[in-house]
C-alpha cells in the first residue's frame, strides 16, 4: 500500500513539475524570436518577431550572400585604410593586403570581421554606400518589408534594422546556395594568407548541438546578442532567429528540439496524373512532376483539402506549359500552391478550338 502511495505521488510531482509536450511553446530569453521550416517558410513559433530592431552582425548573412552571388570569389580584393580602422571584430587585415574574396567571406563569417565585411562591400560594389543600395534591393526583393542596411557589417545605426522574421527569409533564401551552406556549415577555414585557421564563432554549430548545420553570431552593447541558426534532424531543415537574447544558445536549441518534436514533414500529394474540371463536364489532364511536402503537427493532417483549377489559356498550351495549379488548405487557409503541367499526351487545339480561343481574347481585349 505504502509503495503505491508513494508511486502515485511521484507521479501527480513529475505531471505538474514537467513540461506539457506537445502544447506548451518554447520559453524564450529573446525580446524577439521566429522558428520557420526552411522548405516551406511555415512558421512554427514567433515571439514579436515582425518588430523593427538592431541586428548586428546578423547583417553579414546579406553581405555574404551578395558577395557569393558576384560571381568575384576568386578575385583578389584589396584592404583599404577605411577598412582596417573600421571598429569591432576583426580578422586582422592590413592596410593594401590581398585577399581573395572566398577568404573574406569565410572571414566575414566565421570570424565576423569587419575589416572583411569593408573590403566585401568595397571590392563588390566600389563602396559601402553602393554595397548599402545592394543589400536594400535585395532585401525589397526577398519581401523583408521591415529591414534597411546602411553598412554591410551590422555596426549601430538608427536606420540599419531588421526583424526576426525577415532574417528568417533572408537566412532561408541563402540556404539555397551550396556555396553559402558550405561556408556557414564549416567550423573551421584556413585562408591561404594566414599560417592559422579561423575558428567558427557559433558554438551550436561547433559544440552544442550537433543537429546544427550553419548560423551567424552578433551582439554590440546597444543590441545585446542576436543568433540566426539552422538544423536539420529526420528530414526537416529548421531556421531560428533570435534578436536581444541574453540565453541565445539555450533559446535556439529549446526552439529546434520543440519544433522537431511538434511537426513531422508530411505527404501532401505525390507526383502523378491529375484531372482538371473546365466545365460542368469537360476535364483536362495534368502533370504534377514532385511530391508535395510540409511540416504538420499531429493532427492537422485530418484538416488538409485541396481544389484544383486550370488557367485561362489552356487550350493554347506550349510544351511544358503549366495549365493549372492544385491549391492545399489546411482548414481554410490556403498554405501552398503546386504548378499543374500539360502531360505531353494531350491532342492539338482544334480549329474549332483555336477559332474560340481567339475569339474570346479579341472581346476581353476590346
Amino acid at each position: 500500500m505504502r509503495f503505491i502511495v508513494i508511486t502515485l505521488i511521484t507521479l501527480i510531482i513529475l505531471t505538474f513539475s514537467s513540461p506539457l509536450i506537445g502544447h506548451a511553446d518554447p520559453g524564450v530569453s529573446a525580446n524577439n524570436a521566429v522558428l520557420i521550416e526552411q522548405s516551406t517558410g511555415r512558421i512554427l513559433y514567433e515571439k514579436n518577431a515582425h518588430e523593427k530592431s538592431n541586428i548586428a552582425s546578423i547583417t553579414k548573412i546579406m553581405t555574404a550572400i551578395i558577395a557569393i552571388e558576384s560571381g568575384k570569389m576568386e578575385e583578389m580584393a584589396t584592404a583599404s585604410k577605411k577598412a582596417i580602422y573600421t571598429e569591432g571584430s576583426s580578422i586582422y587585415l592590413k592596410q593594401g593586403e590581398k585577399m581573395k574574396l572566398e577568404d573574406l567571406v569565410y572571414g566575414l563569417m566565421l570570424r565576423s570581421g569587419n575589416d572583411a565585411a569593408v573590403t566585401i562591400a568595397e571590392h563588390v560594389a566600389g563602396s559601402e554606400e553602393g554595397f548599402a543600395y545592394l543589400m536594400n534591393e535585395k532585401a525589397e526583393w526577398l519581401g523583408m518589408t521591415n529591414t534597411h542596411f546602411d553598412n554591410p557589417h551590422g555596426l549601430d545605426s538608427d536606420t540599419h534594422y531588421s526583424s526576426a522574421y525577415d532574417m528568417a527569409l533572408l537566412m532561408r533564401y541563402a540556404m539555397k546556395n551550396e556555396k553559402f551552406q558550405q561556408v556557414t556549415g564549416a567550423k573551421s577555414f584556413k585562408s591561404e594568407n594566414r599560417e592559422y585557421s579561423w575558428k567558427n564563432k557559433n558554438k551550436l554549430l561547433t559544440v552544442y548541438y550537433k543537429y546544427c548545420t550553419g548560423g551567424k553570431t552578433g551582439f554590440t552593447k546597444q543590441t545585446g546578442r542576436t543568433l540566426v541558426s539552422t538544423a536539420t534532424k529526420d528530414g526537416m531543415n529548421l531556421i531560428a532567429v533570435t534578436l536581444d537574447a541574453p540565453d541565445d544558445w539555450r533559446d535556439h536549441m529549446q526552439m529546434f528540439e520543440w519544433g522537431f518534436a511538434q511537426y513531422d514533414m508530411e505527404p501532401l500529394g505525390g507526383k502523378g496524373f491529375i484531372d482538371i474540371e473546365l466545365g460542368s463536364k469537360e476535364k483536362i489532364r495534368g502533370y504534377i512532376q514532385e511530391e508535395t511536402m510540409y511540416p504538420l503537427k499531429a493532427g492537422e493532417k485530418k484538416a488538409i483539402r485541396s481544389e484544383t483549377s486550370a488557367f485561362e489559356n489552356n487550350l493554347t498550351w506550349l510544351s511544358e506549359q503549366i495549365i493549372g495549379k492544385q491549391t492545399y488548405y489546411l482548414g481554410d487557409e490556403p498554405i501552398t500552391e503546386i504548378a499543374i503541367y500539360q502531360d505531353g499526351q494531350l491532342k492539338e487545339p482544334s480549329f474549332i478550338e483555336n477559332f474560340i480561343s481567339v475569339f474570346k481574347q479579341i472581346f476581353r481585349m476590346g
